[in-house]
């Protein structure tokens, strides 16, 4: 077969990604590449035999074998060659095997089966094996290092932001633990809809035609022919299987790239100059900048937005594949191939987020110096909501309005917003009885760091954590 230049190739995928990318790369290739296509498709034909076979009682370990080594070593080439003749790929395939079998086996090649029938079947394979086999691995290991933050940092004070404003103090740990719940669950599904997809051998309209010529349970022949493929049958098929099953599983790899696009943002933010709260691992020979030598930009989670932008609609022509006119037409025979493209698009945006959090480390003396000053205009103005909650616990009916005027005296003034407080002697009184009575430890200097009102972020960030650490086994 002709090497090819890589740096000929039309897909990024396959050049630069496959370069900055290459052990997700060679995972992908050994499942969802044309050559994996095409030896998935044979091995569908040699599994139809296999069933034939074993209904008529004449199936032997030595045939299997010999029919698992033909599929798995056909040639695409010697393929492509004779499409070339019969301008139908599953014919060129059928044919090109019949010369690899002996001739007793090779009349039971394709025999009752129509092309979708390997086509569909080999995309559950495909699909199936490339997620269980590269895609959740490389999930899971995110998962995992996330916990490993959310664990590490339950207790390590930030300011939260709501509207890109500062709204209340939480953990570094507990900004994380968002990601572990959200990608957690997804990942579980992907697993779970992986192992749903299924196959058929019902014949060109679905009805069991040509296998009615063959056996008296055509059905029977249908389990068989799927079990040899680890799969079950389709509840219903016309040409083609329910295109619901696949559809779901990239469905919800979208929800999960959409969850760690989120994450990248997060990050990158966090990574501004003006921000300065974590950082991404630099190489000692990296550059950021061709013409500012000081620059460490986030370009790492800024790779993994980019790819699910490109990716992401994508999503639109799955939902377009769902409809096929009556029994079958073609018009999902070109853009299903893009699956691949997809699929690898997003376990490379993984692969980028996995080098991204593996290395990444809290800016705990900027997370710490933010957390001070924070509240905008109002230094320690974060702390102005539980001082409301306090007073509405003592009975005042207006607390709410009480502290906003005293945020904008502090705001007026220069002045923190404790030093206000502390100036309305009653209602800095009633505020501290209540958290005594919450058994607050010093409650007089409540206040005076923010850090002192994270709420349950700690507890929860490192609960969070062990469970989907534990899920993730």
């Amino acid at each position: 077969m002709e090497t090819r230049n890589i740096f000929e190739n039309l897909s990024c995928i396959d050049h630069r990604y496959s370069l900055s990318e290459a052990d997700a790369f060679a995972g992908l290739s050994k499942y969802i590449s044309e050559e994996a296509s095409i030896r998935s498709c044979a091995k569908c034909e040699a599994a139809l035999v296999k069933a034939h076979l074993k209904l008529r009682g004449k199936l032997t370990d030595e045939i299997a074998k010999t029919l698992d080594d033909v599929a798995a070593n056909i040639d695409p080439q010697e393929v492509y060659t004779e499409e070339e003749k019969t301008k139908h790929n599953i014919r060129a395939l059928v044919n090109v095997m019949k010369t690899k079998v002996d001739s007793e086996i090779g009349p039971l090649i394709h025999l009752g089966a129509t092309s979708v029938d390997i086509l569909d079947t080999a995309l559950s394979c495909r699909m199936r094996d490339v997620t269980q086999n590269v895609v959740l691995p490389e999930l899971k290991k995110l998962e995992n290092y996330l916990c490993d933050i959310a664990e590490r940092e339950c207790a390590t004070p930030q300011v939260g932001r709501t509207h890109g404003q500062h709204a209340v103090p939480i953990t570094f740990g507990w900004s994380i633990a968002e990601f572990v719940s959200r990608l957690g669950k997804s990942i579980l599904r992907i697993e779970e809809l992986s192992n749903q997809l299924v196959g058929k051998l019902a014949g060109p309209v679905g009805s069991y035609n040509g296998p009615s010529m063959i056996v008296k349970d055509p059905e029977e022949l249908e389990r068989t022919y799927t079990e040899f493929l680890g799969l079950t049958p389709s509840e219903y098929s016309n040409q083609l299987v329910e295109p619901e099953y696949v559809l779901r599983l990239l469905l919800e790899m979208n929800v999960a790239f959409g969850i760690i696009a989120n994450l990248a943002d997060d990050l990158r933010n966090l990574q501004r100059s003006e921000i300065g709260e974590v950082f991404e691992y630099f190489a000692a020979t990296q550059v950021g900048s061709s013409t500012m030598p000081q620059k460490r930009n986030p370009w790492n989670s800024e790779h993994v937005k980019s790819l699910w932008k490109a990716m992401c609609p994508r999503v639109i022509t799955f939902y377009m594949d769902q409809i096929s006119e009556h029994q079958r037409d073609l018009t999902n025979s070109a853009s299903q191939r893009f699956i691949a493209d997809y699929v690898s698009g997003f376990t490379m945006a993984v692969a980028r987020m996995n080098s991204v959090v593996k290395g990444l480390q809290a800016d705990k003396e900027g997370m710490a110096r933010n957390l001070e000053n924070a509240g905008g205009k109002v230094k320690g103005g974060v702390l102005a909501e539980p001082a409301y909650i306090l007073l509405g616990e003592a009975g005042y009916n207006d607390g709410h309005e009480v502290i906003r005027k005293i945020t904008l005296e502090a705001e007026q003034s220069g002045k923190t917003f404790f030093e206000v407080l502390k100036t309305h002697e009653k209602e800095y009184a009633d505020i501290t009885a209540q958290l005594e009575k919450l058994g607050v430890e010093n409650p007089a200097n409540f206040f005076e760091h923010p850090s002192n009102y994270c709420g349950l972020a700690a507890v929860k960030s490192k609960r969070l954590a062990q469970k989907y650490k534990e899920l993730m086994k």
